[in-house]
């Protein structure tokens, strides 16, 4: 994330999707507004900025008004955001000035003039401008003369946020900080500076920081002692925190904020600290003697460390919930028998934050029973026809809302650990569109597998061939592709996508019905300036050729047809003028190849899937302009990414001079 403090002095944004707002406590409500925003941004090529005000416009507009309690400091809201994987956050210094834009003004000078945004997400009762004079349909109503477009936050969502803030200060409040730490998603936190104090606590055996708090709108808990962790420099303590006027000692009156960290001995005086309160433990009291106030401070910590061991796990659970979600989608056609083998070691999974989502074509083998039988943790989408592969896919995902997809064909076989190493590298690279690991055979683990094997490439004509795989030809894996690269295509059989882009690029064109539309929608990320990758980090074992054996005519058939849908979506027009009569050419030769071997229905195979063409010619023609209309708006590249394309053909290199390994091309 990238913080910003100065209007003055802000990048140009590219396609910027924005929103508006306090972000008191950045709860769970506010974050699945900032997934939003993060959504819309990748699936338009944008960048995601959230805005923001400091000091609190009330605390201009109405100085003498101290019935402000803010949930989190501006350093406390920073932190906290960082940790949501936003591209921008823009702090805007609210000033009188500033108060007395009208909402032209705002709008024009201040959204426009700052940001060019191409999207606004924002709520029906947003009000902006002087005497907060805009809202959301005076937004619709600049939209096409300033070219942004407002998505509106539902109203639902909007009471949300106004009610978990409210529940989240009652909470703190009425001392139940464990309660308003759920509400929150993370501990409600006490941040400043650390100075010095009477050494009191040091000379009970007890020392402790004492805070400096200087937001003087800060929500404060009631006094007394809370058990608590400290962070200081990135390292998480366990401590217990003190917050009252000590009546114990008479001659001081001053409220403090002290914490006493166990067993920590350096001195962080001047450093920055925030205490994270975990739960209450008794309020504040006045002992007769500073020796039984230091028996009490006994009792205390003994309280306070069986409290932070049992929130350990909590911790453990949020950071857990702070990882990228994943929704692995297995689409299932009379597929029982491969549920039954296969399906335990997904539920094996142990990446912490996904779930797993069976699509069925509206089997007729009992799988639908037998899934909620023994799998009730499994979610099961039923489709009400067998819509193939595209369209099922497609439709299976509408209503899910996961940062990642994992489509997993039903007969792959998966270690436990296969799923961390592809997160780990979609996360560190968010021009990476979609990638797959390494797949080897179920039946053969030694050798690649058909579908993908290393990862996938095209060469010059269109024709697709993978790292370890060319035509019939599969490798034995020694370890020769162990590298992580840049590939043309992920294989469907195991293929993580990043959910907003997949939405965003259309998904799978559901007129291929099956095979090659994972090649068609990696060419289209690739068009824009995105990456499909290949990691050796994670293997999973393929059986192949389940749903539709690798030898079917019909396989064949789809196999041509939607090479030629495809290249008639994505490759250059100039080239498609000579390519496709050349294709027709060889594709004629294969169709007589098969014809010599006696394979009488793949000759005519290939025969169908010409006037298939043909008569889907002005279809796909339409298609494409579409695509070039989608990809204008949502390229982060002005070239295309080509890194993939072997140059020549590869039924040359492998028929004529012999080439049958990757490796020799």
């Amino acid at each position: 994330m990238k913080l910003h403090r100065d209007l003055n002095n802000l990048p140009q944004f590219r396609n910027a999707v924005i929103t508006i707002g306090s972000f008191d406590g950045v709860h769970f409500g506010h974050r699945k507004i900032i997934k939003k925003v993060k959504d819309l941004a990748l699936a338009t090529g944008g960048e995601s900025i959230i805005i923001t005000f400091h000091p609190h416009p009330r605390q201009i507009i109405y100085p003498k008004d101290d019935s402000l309690k803010l949930i989190t400091t501006t350093d406390e809201k920073v932190r906290l955001l960082e940790k949501t994987g936003i591209d921008h956050l823009v702090i805007v210094p609210f000033t009188f000035e500033f108060s007395q834009l009208n909402a032209d003004e705002y709008i024009q000078k201040f959204l426009v003039g700052k940001f060019e945004p191409k999207h606004i997400v924002i709520g029906y009762d947003h009000r902006f401008g002087l005497n907060r004079q805009g809202d959301i349909n005076f937004l619709r109503w600049h939209e096409r003369n300033l070219g942004y477009k407002v998505v509106e936050i539902e109203e639902a969502e909007v009471e949300e946020l106004a009610v978990s803030s409210t529940r989240i200060r009652e909470a703190v409040e009425a001392k139940d900080v464990a309660r308003a730490a759920r509400l929150l998603g993370n501990y409600f936190t006490l941040s400043g500076k650390v100075v010095k104090g009477e050494q009191i606590g040091a000379s009970l055996g007890y020392p402790t920081a004492n805070l400096e708090i200087k937001e003087t709108a800060k929500l404060f808990p009631p006094d007394g002692i809370y058990a608590c962790f400290a962070k200081h420099d990135g390292e998480r303590m366990p401590g217990m925190l003190y917050i009252g006027k000590r009546p114990t000692l008479k001659k001081y009156q001053n409220r403090t904020v002290e914490v006493n960290i166990f067993d920590f001995k350096k001195s962080i005086y001047e450093d920055e600290l925030a205490v994270e309160l975990v739960e209450f433990i008794r309020p504040d009291a006045e002992f007769k003697t500073m020796e039984a106030l230091k028996a009490q401070m006994a009792k205390d910590q003994e309280a306070a460390e069986v409290i932070l061991q049992k929130a350990e796990n909590q911790v453990a659970a949020w950071k857990n919930l702070e990882k990228a979600s994943v929704g692995i989608v297995i689409l299932n056609y009379n597929g029982k028998n491969f549920l039954e083998k296969h399906l335990p070691s997904v539920v094996a999974t142990n990446y912490a934050n996904c779930k797993i989502y069976i699509a069925d074509n509206a089997s007729k083998d009992g799988s639908v029973a037998f899934l909620q039988t023994n799998y009730p943790s499994v979610e099961i989408i039923q489709l009400d026809q067998n819509y193939g592969f595209a369209k099922g896919y497609n439709l299976a995902m509408e209503g899910l809302d996961e940062d990642y997809f994992l489509l997993l064909n039903s007969d792959v076989e998966v270690p436990a650990n296969w799923l961390e190493p592809l997160v780990d590298l979609m996360e560190k690279d968010s021009t990476v569109a979609a990638l797959q690991p390494k797949i080897r055979a179920l039946g053969k683990p030694e050798y690649f597998e058909y579908a993908g094997a290393a990862g996938g490439w095209i060469d010059s004509l269109g024709y697709p061939f993978a790292r370890g795989r060319i035509f019939d030809m599969v490798e034995k894996d020694n370890g020769q592709y162990d590298n992580v690269v840049e590939i043309f295509w992920a294989s469907g059989c195991c293929m993580m996508v990043r959910g907003p882009l997949f939405k965003g690029f259309g998904g799978f064109d559901n007129d291929f019905f099956a095979h090659l539309e994972e090649i068609d929608l990696c060419w289209r990320f690739k068009r824009a300036g995105y990456k499909v990758m290949f990691t050796p980090k994670s293997t999973v074992y393929h059986l192949g050729g389940g749903t539709l054996g690798y030898h079917s005519p019909y396989k064949t058939y789809l196999n041509f047809r939607n090479s030629y849908y495809t290249l008639l979506k994505n490759e250059r027009v100039i080239k498609l003028a000579f390519l496709i009569p050349l294709r027709m050419t060889m594709d004629t030769l294969a169709a007589f190849n098969f014809l010599m071997q006696a394979k009488w229905l793949h000759a005519q195979a290939v025969i169908s899937a010409f006037f298939s063409v043909f008569l889907a010619l002005v279809l796909f023609i339409k298609k494409r302009m579409e695509i070039e209309l989608l990809l204008e708006r949502i390229r982060i590249s002005p070239q295309p990414n080509r890194l993939g394309i072997l140059p020549g053909s590869i039924v040359l290199k492998y028929f004529v001079l012999n080439k049958k390994f990757f490796s020799k091309l």
